[in-house]
């Protein structure tokens, strides 16, 4: 055969068996490729749950440069600045993951909106808006929203709501509804009727009159408690329901519809006896009332519970008239300066509903408070807050426990300033009186502190600069501090909850501690933290680097561990240093040399592969079983764990 046949049919021969070889190979590749970067998210992961996110965040992005575009990888990133408070990189992150993740936890898509929402970016935050919303329908995971979740639950519960309700001594066995304070007078309606007058029929119980009483400082206190000064407020039929002008000069209040006579006056088509509000002036100390009612009253539907506006231009209150949206609904008219009444204005679908709307009560920071039972609550009459007068769009929000109930709660009363008030209920109480009672409450905001001392883990000397962070449970980190001069840190916590303290200092370990607050205000918490010196003497000393039996290959564990020596590093940017790595006492003594330079020789390629330069790793030498750290010799039966001491290595340095 010539040369010019034989070239030929190997040249044949080659092209058929390259593209097998070349498949074969990227196979290969790939493989190897999958095994490094899925290594590198299981060492990412260990950081980030220990808090550590600039470390997981470096490796996460490390491990997606390597292709791992990952949901997993990609969350995780986005977690690692949200928790940071770095939303910009947050949102970055996270839109590369919904974006390529349909069926992406809607969790991610809530905290893409949040993200660009604090930086401004609103118009992006609605456009995803729609798309959380339909996907949080669809998934059974989703739980970032109230619709998501037992709604009942939520408004009956009191976790972390810290109010003081308490049963008032004035109350009687009879109904006492209906708040209002006025120069150290508390108004309220009652049906005890001291005078024994007449009995409404409905309830048995004599009819509704407003008394007053002297308030003492504390809130809880009542003296003089006797009906209201006044001639001719209290009828023998139902009065209730009081709003005082801030001059005291005025007095709104409601009442039976009543005759001439002073008799009950009877709709003949209803066969009921409508409310009316009437004007009461304080003359000479005492009030009088006018003989004829407000013009909004009439005799063939209610109008009552009057409440004024925090600048006593308007006048709102509760009619069930015609063209309403409900059974009562809140309207609203102006008080013009000649002291007549405009036309009465439906306060409109973003209060009333097909239900009760009642008891309205406008605080001094325009917030309208107002019983209902025509949205989802917690049965009977709940109280509702809206700050529709700041926000034509705003939307009611139930008040929740302990405000509500499952029975009628209403005649919501509240000093802006204090957030301090009162209100009625008909619920059980260890000390209700009976019927209707009016019952305070204190809101008060419960709160705790942690603070200590961070220190070096062997002689206890404080380590001041040294970064303490406060994490919750969710790894946000929620406050940054720097330690003094003698070490110490201090933190503000939240009753009823739980944090993880966390100290770093370069050329340390770091140290965590969890905390579990109580319920108990203004509790203080005492957490030391102890770090761990990297550099001892000639060594960067770490946790032993440990490697399965007769393996060479850096376990996650260890890179875990090694990732202290590239942060030394980082930090000491001319220092050198040399390795050496140690086996047990198997095997002969030269095979183990050799395996113990494998693994000095790994353990500094993965330091490298971290970007630090190689020739700052002036050497990696294995020692064998040379240097045995106790009696596991040749021939000596020794357990695992003790085999697993000598199976080590070490970091001297040699220049800094």
């Amino acid at each position: 055969m010539n040369l010019l046949k034989v070239n030929e049919l190997n040249h044949r021969d080659i092209s058929k068996i390259r593209p097998i070889m070349k498949t074969k190979i990227i196979f290969t590749l790939l493989i190897f490729t999958s095994v490094l970067t899925f290594a590198q998210t299981k060492l990412a992961d260990k950081f980030f749950e220990k808090f550590a996110y600039i470390k997981a965040s470096e490796l996460y992005e490390e491990a997606y440069e390597k292709g791992d575009d990952s949901q997993h990888v990609l969350s995780r990133l986005g977690d690692c600045y949200y928790n940071n408070s770095n939303t910009e990189k947050a949102g970055y992150w996270y839109k590369i993951a919904i974006e390529k993740y349909a069926d992406i936890s809607p969790e991610y898509i809530y905290k893409y909106i949040q993200s660009q929402r604090s930086l401004g970016n609103y118009a992006e935050a609605n456009t995803w808006l729609k798309t959380f919303n339909e996907r949080q329908s669809s998934d059974s995971r989703a739980n970032y929203d109230a619709s998501n979740l037992s709604v009942y639950k939520e408004l009956s519960s009191t976790d972390k709501v810290y109010v003081e309700l308490t049963n008032l001594d004035l109350n009687s066995s009879y109904s006492d509804f209906g708040s209002f304070i006025h120069n150290g007078i508390f108004y309220f309606a009652t049906s005890r009727n001291i005078t024994g007058g007449k009995v409404y029929e409905w309830n048995e119980q004599p009819y509704l009159d407003i008394y007053q009483a002297s308030i003492g400082s504390n809130g809880l206190e009542f003296s003089n408690i006797d009906l209201v000064n006044s001639p001719n407020i209290n009828s023998d039929f139902h009065e209730s329901s009081v709003a005082i002008t801030d001059d005291g000069k005025t007095m709104y209040f409601t009442r039976d519809n009543l005759n001439k006579r002073n008799k009950l006056k009877v709709d003949k088509k209803s066969g009921t006896s409508h409310l009316k509000i009437y004007k009461a002036d304080y003359i000479d100390g005492s009030w009088i009332v006018e003989d004829k009612g407000l013009s909004i009253n009439d005799d063939v539907f209610s109008t009552g519970h009057p409440a004024l506006s925090p600048d006593e231009s308007k006048l709102y209150f509760v009619s069930d008239r015609e063209g309403g949206y409900g059974q009562t609904d809140l309207y609203v008219v102006d008080i013009l300066e000649s002291g007549e009444l405009s036309s009465p204005r439906n306060m409109g679908d973003k209060i009333n509903t097909e239900g009760r709307e009642m008891f309205p009560f406008i605080a001094k920071d325009s917030t309208v408070y107002f019983s209902s039972d025509g949205y989802l609550n917690l049965g009977l009459l709940d109280i509702f807050k809206s700050d529709l007068l700041k926000d034509e769009n705003a939307v009611p929000s139930n008040m929740g426990a302990p405000f509500n109930s499952g029975f009628d709660d209403f005649g919501y009363y509240v000093d802006s300033k204090s957030g301090n008030g009162y209100l009625s209920s008909n619920r059980p109480h260890p000390d209700s009186k009976g019927n209707d009672d009016i019952y305070s409450f204190a809101s008060f905001e419960c709160k705790q502190t942690v603070s200590g001392v961070v220190r070096h883990i062997e002689t206890s000397e404080p380590i001041a600069n040294a970064t303490v962070k406060l994490i919750d449970q969710t790894g946000r980190v929620l406050a940054e501090m720097t330690t003094s001069e003698l070490g110490e840190y201090a933190f503000e916590l939240n009753c009823n909850d739980s944090y993880t303290i966390v100290a770093t200092k370069t050329d340390f370990k770091d140290d965590l501690k969890e905390l579990t607050t109580t319920e108990e205000d203004a509790k203080e918490h005492e957490v030391d933290l102890h770090l761990t010196p990297l550099i001892i003497d000639n060594q960067i000393v770490i946790n032993p680097i440990f490697f399965d039996f007769d393996k060479w290959n850096i376990r996650t564990d260890a890179k875990y561990e090694l990732e202290n020596i590239v942060d030394v590093l980082r930090q000491h940017p001319t220092m050198v240093i040399k390795i050496e790595s140690h086996t047990d006492s198997r095997g002969s003594k030269k095979y183990n040399v050799k395996l113990s330079d494998r693994r000095a020789k790994s353990t500094r390629n993965y330091i490298i592969s971290r970007g630090i330069a190689k020739e700052r790793l002036e050497s990696a030498i294995g020692y064998g079983e040379n240097q045995l750290l106790n009696e596991c010799a040749d021939r000596v039966k020794c357990s695992e764990e003790k085999h697993q001491e000598n199976r080590r290595s070490y970091f001297y340095i040699v220049k800094d």
